[in-house]
């Protein structure tokens, strides 16, 4: 199968939405919908604008900090919660309380924590992107096969070993669709970070276009974060793919 064959949904997806854009924009006019071409045209000139760049610096700094705070933690309470099923079972409806509570109604104490700075944005995002990571970890680890704790204790392995050689490779691919929902996650909420009280970053200078109602720079902005999204949704879905033919 070609590379054009197995993307073609996709492709056709975006030449939907393309055409979808392009007609609104011709039946509702540029005050209301940009044409596509020109929302291109103005994202081309933002990459070369040296005003937006720190801008979309600290939006990426503040991203990767939040995804890796994520993983670190919702992995490592994962295995420990998935491997001990009375811990799990005490702590699981906690987290799946905590997990359907709306983030928004936490952010007011984020910033009175945190303040203006990324140390707020960065805390959201890792707020929004652990949950899913832990649960999938979790229940990861409970689902594995008892034959293969069973020949771990067989061969005397230590519980770090245990984890290490055992545990964490069978529950690699499912763990590994945690971190994917938790990644995206991350970076929604380090945007609505950016979007609510911030100094800085592209959720900033979004929120600043909407009130300037500036139709062509909303625009151009979520169509950069939109491909930046695209992007990095593929990569990792080709990783996760790639994990479950090797496991």
């Amino acid at each position: 199968m070609t590379l054009i064959q197995r993307q073609g949904p996709f492709l056709l997806l975006c030449v939907i939405v393309l055409i979808s854009w392009q007609l609104m924009h011709l039946w509702l006019g540029t005050s209301a919908v940009v044409a596509p071409a020109r929302a291109v045209a103005i994202a081309f000139d933002l990459l070369q604008d040296e005003t937006v760049l720190p801008h979309a610096t600290e939006s990426l700094k503040a991203f990767v900090l939040a995804a890796i705070i994520a993983i670190v933690l919702g992995i490592g309470f994962g295995l420990v919660l998935g491997a001990r099923p009375m811990a799990r079972e005490v702590m699981e409806p906690i987290i799946m309380s905590l997990y359907s509570l709306p983030k928004v109604t936490l952010y007011p104490i984020a910033l009175l924590i945190f303040g203006l700075g990324i140390s707020a944005k960065i805390a959201f995002g890792a707020l929004h992107g652990i949950f899913p990571i832990l649960i999938f970890s979790m229940n990861a680890v409970h689902g594995t096969s008892p034959i293969l704790l069973r020949s771990a204790r067989a061969m005397r392995l230590s519980r770090w070993q245990t984890a290490r050689h055992v545990l964490l490779p069978a529950a690699l691919p499912q763990i590994f669709t945690g971190v994917r929902i938790g990644i995206a996650l991350a970076f929604l909420g380090t945007l609505i970070g950016e979007l609510f009280a911030s100094q800085r970053g592209l959720g900033f200078l979004l929120i600043g276009a909407i009130h300037r109602n500036d139709i062509q720079l909303v625009s151009a902005i979520v169509l950069l974060i939109t491909v930046f999204v695209l992007v990095l949704a593929g990569i990792l879905l080709a990783i996760e793919k790639r994990l479950r033919h090797v496991t």
